[in-house]
């Protein structure tokens, strides 16, 4: 199978580098992450530079409940993304304990959703993933979506457009490499902070961090 990344030590070495370009700050602003290009647009005769951020790529995927969510149920909303799999025997248990912090704070927000994609589909139906989220308590699927669908495409996007690990791996227990990030997304689709799902206080962190992205306008960067 073909897979994008294959090395844990990039897993590590990519968290490390998007973390550090967000370090604390007294600022309200929370950096855009990810690769960007200047582009020049000519406007009424007149060009001038813009920058292109890094966005996430257009998506389709299956929740608990059999439907579709993409790229376009997330427009013009503030959301954080993190790939698991129900049979983890490893990390997953401490992250959806930790993203459940972050779903009570915020399920009454209409703005604000979390993307859970399984990168086990096979395994992780829509009916499992159903009874997964009713035993974790999650009783709104409007706000905490567990996403299923194409296995490549899930690597695929957690890779190239999330910029974390997800992945087949033998070696690994139960199977999978994947990162316990929990990536906060903007209203445009950019990447605003990339934090560790395992560590409280980074979540702690996350959770302050999201109004400050639900209090700017779609517009606004």
């Amino acid at each position: 199978m073909k897979t994008i990344l294959s090395s844990k030590i990039y897993q590590v070495v990519l968290l490390g580098l998007l973390a550090a370009c967000q370090s604390p700050s007294s600022s309200d602003k929370l950096p855009i992450l990810g690769n960007r290009h200047a582009e020049e647009l000519t406007v009424n005769g007149r060009t001038h530079t813009d920058t292109v951020y890094h966005t996430i790529a257009d998506f389709a995927f299956l929740n608990q409940e059999g439907d579709t969510v993409s790229n376009v149920d997330v427009a013009g909303k503030v959301y954080v993304a993190d790939f698991f799999f129900t049979s983890c025997p490893t990390i997953c248990p401490i992250m959806k304990k930790e993203m459940l912090r972050v779903y009570e704070a915020f399920k009454e927000e209409s703005d604000f959703k979390i993307l859970s994609h399984t990168i086990d589909p096979e395994y992780d139906t829509v009916a499992l993933l159903k009874d997964y989220a009713a035993r974790l308590g999650v009783e709104n699927a409007d706000t905490w979506n567990f996403l299923t669908g194409d296995q490549e495409k899930i690597f695929e996007i957690g890779q190239t457009s999330y910029l974390t690990t997800a992945m087949s791996d033998k070696n690994e227990p139960g199977g999978y490499l994947h990162s316990g990030a929990f990536v906060l997304i903007d209203q445009q689709g950019r990447i605003r902070g990339v934090y560790d799902g395992t560590k409280a206080t980074q979540v702690d962190r996350l959770i302050n961090d999201i109004p400050k992205l639900l209090a700017l306008p779609d517009e606004s960067s």
